[in-house]
């Protein structure tokens, strides 16, 4: 039996084992898979294993690794077929490492790029001739960073092979002597070039070649410990062979020949990593940057660098790929914000933030001889991954949650019906509407009030557009609602207000009309005018209030200027004002210091942040151009443009979607707009013919405002930055005489003419948006 001494020796023995064991670098190791938690469906997931094993056995690949999860961890992970077949088979395993190829690109070079324009170290519209002026020779002069990360600046897609066989140091002047193969901005042409040539401008402002930046700022902090260039002899031996090269099978040694022949280490093509590594980079760029407390990316780089580009019909993000003739291997199902992209060896990386999900797929298809295919394959795993998903899936969208139930919005009118009217009980009516009065299930305010017993009816108003909302002429007649044989008074003809003979047989007027939350849509002012008229009448005003489809946190834009108070401009808010009728009605009342019995009937479950989609309301066109929610959006900062010489889409099939004129070049316009990177929308060239208004039977060039993502687009900015390219493009052209009409900022206006840049007018503004956002506080009538 052992002593104590020989049992303390054991002791020492073991822990001095245990804790060498414990020093040695271990491979990184995917967590157990954990669909339920995430929300994914596991037999759906299953079926993966049958369409990977069936490309095996046809022999498309000899094997691959496939992980799918979430930004809170991962739903799936399996190892499939062999990593090597020759000189002898040897298994897939989870920790297999692999040659990422051109995911190079979008995972080290353009992570690197994205985190010095974050640190002010780059300007995306920058040339890159500015940081390597022997760049700029033989045309190169002017293509920017931007244009290289999305593939737009004009370069081959290789240069010859031959350019690189004589050493680093020539290979570079090569790259120095290459000519644009195309115009520069024009076409989309997938190129390696670019991609080498921006390590280089990472080399250059750094000091450090992009392995050694990639590696100290995004892949050791996030602990992606076996992700990197060159990998070691441990990393090597476990990683996927591919082909042979000079009598050797090639084994944790970059395939990509020009990659190969700079060294190991190139901007194109060099990463090797792992399926765990991976996932660790996926779930932070799940996570808007950020990744258990290291943070990589700001947000609002991030959502830079993911913003789809729309290069003559390719889709493409600053690095990725968002749907372009390269998405074979993306996920049909996958969402508008899904980016990705694949590599040359057999891989594929797609990753959507709408979904809160990505897909990695691993594999060498080029082992043995160089003819598999994946790109089918990895994209069928992506729509089964996205067809697992439980229920919708709570994605955060810019830090906010964008997943939350569509509400069931009451109207006043609705909460009013309700209560069987008792707040309008005993009273003679006189009601201002249109064809948007209407409850939630689609019955006229009018038959409702008709129909009440204990509220009489008498009278009916109608704005801008007619009680039907059709008409878009100057002047609109008196006319009868035949159904219920009321008089139907026109506030848009000899007069804006009522007229003291048509209010005789009434004590209160109610308003009920739909408006859009832009300072010159003029159902505000007829609200505005109906009020003073009462208040000169003493009689009492009743709001049944609506949502604003634009929501209630945002606001934008100049303050009207005092004294140009209009039809079109009621009141000193700006172009987007952020509140609801009601809360406009008591603005009113105290600021134009109008002794007026006022009672708004407020809605019920609409909340400031909601815009009309998460109403569960029906849209009702308010008038004959306002034809949807995007066309809302837009006009705030599209409509003030339509008093010039520019066609707005009135007469098309799209108005405020457009903006165009016979003497405008589409792509010259729409490019000088997308460089100026307005978060959330981009510009496309178009060519339409209005039938109607301005320009009508003349074709026009111009661009198509497409907002990809309403979280962070503003409509006033884009309006802006389309009047300061039209001035700064077409000076003799463009005619800014009543430019003022709606804007009504004499501040702006100027600044405009005088040629400005966007940052100049920016300030001009804040403070107005500033004081009003206060100055609103004391009115607000909802959370």
């Amino acid at each position: 039996m052992p002593n104590l001494k020989q049992i303390t020796l054991l002791f020492v023995l073991v822990l001095l084992v245990s804790t060498s064991s414990l020093a040695k670098e271990t491979p990184s190791t995917i967590a157990a898979p954990s669909p339920k938690r995430l929300k994914m469906d596991a037999s759906q997931l299953e079926r993966i294993d049958e369409i990977v094993n069936q490309q095996i056995e046809k022999g498309k690949l000899p094997g691959c690794v496939v992980a799918i999860g979430r930004r809170d961890g991962i739903a799936f992970a399996k190892a499939f077929g062999n990593r090597r077949l020759e000189p002898s088979k040897e298994k897939m395993t989870l920790d297999t490492v692999f040659d990422m190829a051109s995911i190079t690109k979008p995972v080290a070079t353009a992570t690197s790029i994205m985190i010095l324009v974050d640190r002010g170290l780059i300007r995306l519209r920058d040339p890159v001739a500015e940081y390597l002026p022997e760049f700029g020779k033989n045309g190169k002069a002017k293509i920017t960073i931007e244009q290289l990360l999305t593939h737009q600046g004009g370069l081959v897609p290789d240069n010859p092979l031959g350019d690189y066989q004589h050493g680093v140091e020539q290979a570079w002047e090569n790259i120095w002597e290459l000519k644009p193969s195309d115009a520069l901005g024009k076409r989309f042409v997938y190129t390696d070039v670019g991609f080498i040539v921006l390590a280089k401008v990472v080399e250059k402002v750094t000091g450090q070649t992009v392995a050694e930046f990639a590696a100290k700022n995004t892949f050791q902090p996030l602990g992606m410990s076996e992700t990197g260039y060159l990998p070691a002899e441990a990393l090597r031996a476990r990683a996927a062979t591919t082909e042979q090269r000079e009598g050797r099978w090639m084994r944790g040694e970059v395939h990509d020949p020009r990659a190969y022949l700079l060294g190991g280490v190139a901007g194109h093509a060099g990463l090797f990593s792992t399926a765990s590594d991976l996932s660790r980079y996926a779930r932070m760029m799940l996570c808007a940057g950020s990744f258990n407390g290291s943070k990589i990316l700001s947000p609002a780089t991030y959502q830079e660098m993911i913003k789809p580009r729309d290069i003559a019909g390719q889709l493409r993000s600053l690095g990725w790929d968002s749907r372009s003739k390269y998405s074979s291997n993306r996920g049909e199902n996958f969402s508008a914000q899904a980016f990705g992209h694949g590599g040359f060896t057999g891989n594929a990386l797609w990753i959507d933030p709408q979904l809160d999900l990505f897909v990695i797929f691993l594999s060498n298809r080029v082992h043995p001889d160089g003819t598999g295919s994946v790109n089918g394959l990895a994209g069928r795993i992506g729509t089964i991954a996205a067809g697992s998903i439980i229920g919708k899936p709570l994605a955060k969208v810019h830090g906010e949650v964008s997943a939350r139930p569509v509400s069931e919005v009451l109207n006043g009118i609705d909460v009013l019906e309700k209560s069987d009217f008792k707040q309008l009980a005993g009273s003679r009516v006189g009601l201002i509407t249109n064809h948007t009065g209407l409850n939630r299930t689609g019955v006229r305010t009018i038959d409702l009030l008709h129909a009440a017993e204990n509220v009489e009816l008498v009278t009916i108003f109608s704005p801008e557009h007619g009680l039907q909302g059709k008409l878009d002429i100057a002047n609109i007649d008196h006319t009868t609602d035949s159904a219920t044989g009321l008089p139907v008074y026109s506030l848009y003809g000899e007069s804006r207000k009522p007229a003291k003979s048509q209010l005789q047989e009434i004590d209160t007027l109610v308003f009920d009309i739909q408006d859009i939350g832009c300072r010159f849509y003029t159902y505000i002012s007829t609200m505005g005018l109906a009020m003073e008229t009462a208040a000169e009448q003493d009689l009492r005003f009743v709001v049944l209030d609506r949502p604003n489809p634009l929501g209630g946190v945002i606001l934008e834009g100049p303050l009207l200027d005092e004294g140009k108070e209009s039809f079109v401009g009621f009141h000193t808010i700006p172009l987007r004002h952020g509140m609801s009728a009601g809360e406009l009605a008591t603005m009113f009342r105290k600021e134009r210091d109008w002794g007026l019995d006022l009672d708004v009937i407020k809605t019920k479950g609409w909340h400031r942040q909601d815009y009309w989609d998460r109403t569960g309301l029906t849209w009702v066109n308010p008038s004959p151009n306002m034809r949807s929610l995007t066309q809302a959006v837009l006009y705030p900062g599209v409509g003030f443009l339509e008093t010039t010489n520019v066609s707005v889409g009135r007469g098309t099939d799209t108005p405020f979607e457009v903006v165009g004129a016979p003497w405008i070049d589409g792509q010259q316009l729409s490019r000088r707009l997308n460089e100026a990177h307005l978060p959330g929308v981009r510009f496309v060239p178009i060519r339409f013919t209005p039938d109607s208004s301005k320009h009508a039977g003349q074709e026009c060039e111009g661009v198509n405002i497409i907002c990809v993502n309403r979280q962070v687009f503003r409509s006033v900015p884009v309006g802006l930055e389309l009047a300061i390219a039209l001035h700064e493009l077409y000076p003799e052209d463009w005619d800014t005489a009543r430019l003022d009409h709606l804007l009504n900022s004499d501040r702006l206006l100027n600044a405009i003419r005088e040629g400005k840049n966007a940052a100049e007018i920016r300030e001009l503004y804040q403070a107005d948006e500033k004081s009003f956002r206060s100055r609103r506080q004391p009115f607000l009538l909802y959370r």
